[in-house]
């Protein structure tokens, strides 16, 4: 059998296989190891019988329990190097004063006394060479297959500590193979790092060429993302795969592994280097408080009670619509808790939906929660356009009803999650949460109620990974090979991490003073289409157009779609207010007077149970300032009652009863 394939069916051989081979080999050893130290004092060779045996038992009575006690067989042969080496010669040295004292100080007839002594000799090399003919056998039969399976011939930025330890976990993978360094020290270019030659960024174009690198691995875990742009801007042209590991801090307490290789997450380039939280405004409102969560499952709900558990609450209550959604976050916060070093919190999930005042009233008054998030709504712009009476029922009313729970059961602080689309909407999705701003200023302004509730709102853009995100589609597209799709060439967006938000949401909370329109710095929007060509680009694909044909992924322009807007704005006036938070700014928004704002809300809930949405529309338009809807309607009630009875004209409160009975 030729000498690969023997050692190919020994490394498919089942762990405990290739254990007690392990043990056999070194049982057969400690016998050719007596036999051979026998020969050397007699000077012939004779078989091991009658008391010659004696010392074979005694070698295995030793030797065995010893090997096995110190982890001899745990090791991977082929893996092995000095430390397993080191771990062999401790286990022998203890043999060879065992063996040495039984034969050498104690004598046995039959026996020469210096047995004891050339036996533990002649066994350290046999055991020792066995291990390092295993190494070199096995582990360059693997390699070479690493080196016949690896798809990924890889370049690592960054030599220092980070970079030599995956170059060294890089060293016994096939998925990749790392084939040199790049690094910014110029003290380093030109050598060579554990066999791999250090290359300067300028030489970056000419080695991708010549060595045929398809992936380059960061392995910059203390970098800002500030510099890791810079570096990905002067690769983007070479169409590399980019991979990279954690940051530092979550690998502080351990060895790289392959398994903290991970692709390159958008969010570490969009997002900014972080402000540190202030503790003081994160605790305010939180430890040892009973809080809750509205829309507890979704993305920014789910985050935010992530990020109140790390505080340390005394309960926390999830709300949410959603079995599925509540089972996962309830779950995934269970997990979580198990390694969290606060106070460990009560977590309470409960099915409830925010347009049941009832079932919010009850939670309320059986919990008495010190603060409520508010993050249940319908935001997907297209969808609620489509659905306009759900979403304004959802984001407006029950936005109302939970605000109108809280007052009545003492709440201290109420916070809404807004958004950008708020502001001079020219959709139903972004006019009812402007409206829902406009529910919670009004409440605080009044003392019609009584109301102790600090009622505030915190605006921001879009969050990076949410459900509605573009990122997970571009990357979905890119995966079943394009095209990326685009509403328009020149449509941009704000952009934040969803942990920065929720956690700037929670502090800009601890500033309320009562009616409060909090706004988010969301830093530069974004080109879409940019982030459409970068993401391309870090998968090691091309962009295919008129100047590349021969591109990888086409990117295609689809039309804005309903109610969607081509820019995103987040202040309605000019005149924001600096906090004491360097990301948080505060907006002096208008809004209407209390009595006459839940006049208006009461005319709302009559038209939205008609469903008549062109009443709808302008109800809105009164109300919200700037709000101009964009082209015609399009829910899809409406359009399918207008198709079956094409005569009707508009569906509303002015059609025959035939028709509103339908509604």
């Amino acid at each position: 059998m030729p000498v690969n394939a023997l050692g190919g069916r020994l490394l498919a051989l089942p762990r405990s296989a290739k254990r007690l081979l392990a043990l056999s080999v070194d049982a057969a050893l400690c016998a050719l190891s007596v036999w051979l130290a026998f020969g050397l004092r007699l000077d012939h060779w004779a078989p091991l019988v009658g008391v010659r045996f004696i010392p074979v038992v005694v070698s295995w009575m030793l030797a065995l329990p010893l090997f096995i006690g110190a982890g001899m067989y745990r090791v991977i042969f082929r893996y092995s190097g000095w430390r397993a080496l080191g771990t062999v010669g401790k286990a022998l040295i203890v043999y060879t004063l065992l063996f040495s004292a039984l034969f050498s100080v104690y004598r046995v007839d039959g026996v020469p006394r210096t047995l004891g002594l050339i036996q533990p000799l002649l066994l350290i090399l046999l055991v020792s060479g066995s291990r390092v003919f295993a190494s070199y056998w096995l582990g360059g039969l693997n390699f070479n297959r690493a080196d016949q399976a690896a798809t990924s011939l890889v370049l690592i930025y960054g030599a220092g500590s980070a970079g030599r330890q995956i170059a060294a976990v890089l060293a016994n993978t096939r998925q990749m193979k790392a084939v040199g360094f790049v690094d910014d020290n110029r003290g380093l270019q030109g050598h060579t790092v554990n066999g791999l030659r250090v290359y300067s960024p300028e030489a970056l174009p000419t080695v991708v060429a010549r060595l045929g690198v398809t992936d380059l691995l960061l392995a910059l875990p203390s970098a800002s993302r500030g510099r890791r742009n810079e570096i990905l801007e002067a690769v983007q042209p070479l169409s590399l795969k980019v991979r990279t590991l954690p940051r530092l801090l979550d690998i502080a307490h351990g060895r790289v592994k392959t398994a903290d290789i991970r692709d390159l997450e958008i969010e570490d380039l969009l997002g900014r280097d972080p402000v540190a939280p202030n503790p003081h405004l994160l605790n305010k409102h939180i430890v040892g408080k009973v809080v809750m969560v509205t829309g507890a499952g979704g993305s920014i709900g789910s985050e935010l009670c992530r990020q109140i558990q790390k505080v340390g609450p005394a309960t926390l209550i999830l709300v949410e619509s959603s079995e599925f959604a509540l089972y996962s976050v309830h779950q995934n916060l269970l997990a979580l808790q198990a390694g969290a070093t606060v106070p460990t919190a009560q977590i309470i999930p409960l099915l409830a939906s925010v347009r049941d005042y009832d079932s919010i009233d009850a939670i309320m008054r059986t919990w008495s929660p010190h603060t409520v998030y508010h993050a249940a709504a319908y935001k997907h712009v297209p969808l609620v356009e489509h659905n306009p009476a759900e979403g304004v029922k959802n984001n407006v009313l029950g936005t109302f009803h939970t605000a109108r729970a809280a007052g009545e059961n003492k709440v201290a602080d109420f916070v809404l999650i807004s958004t950008d689309k708020a502001v001079r909407p020219t959709n139903i999705m972004g006019a009812s949460k402007r409206l829902a701003e406009m529910v919670l200023q009004g409440l605080a302004s009044t003392t019609e109620h009584g109301y102790p509730t600090r009622y505030s709102m915190v605006r921001f853009g879009n969050v990076l990974g949410s459900s509605g995100s573009v990122v997970p589609l571009f990357r979905r597209q890119i995966q079943d090979g394009g095209p990326v799709t685009i509403t328009h060439a020149d449509i941009t967006r704000y952009f934040m991490t969803i942990p920065e938000a929720a956690q700037l949401v929670i502090q800009a909370g601890a500033m309320a003073s009562g009616g409060d329109v909090f706004v988010l710095d969301m830093g530069e929007p974004v080109r879409i289409l940019d982030l459409a060509h970068r993401i391309i680009n870090l998968s090691g694909l091309t962009v295919r157009d008129a100047e590349r044909p021969d591109g990888d992924i086409e990117v295609t322009v689809t039309g804005m779609r309903p109610g969607e807007k081509l820019y995103e704005e987040l202040l309605i006036g000019d005149n924001p207010q600096p906090t004491q938070h360097p990301r948080i700014m505060k907006a002096q928004e208008l809004y209407l007077p209390w009595p006459e704002l839940a006049a208006k809300i009461a005319t709302l809930e009559v038209v939205l149970a008609l469903n008549d949405v062109a009443l709808l529309r302008k109800m809105l338009a009164n109300l919200v300032s700037g709000y101009q809807p964009a082209g015609d309607i399009v829910d899809w009630l409406h359009l399918q009652y207008l198709e079956e009875v094409p005569d009707l004209g508009p569906v509303g409160s002015d059609a025959p009863p035939v028709v509103r009975q339908l509604i």
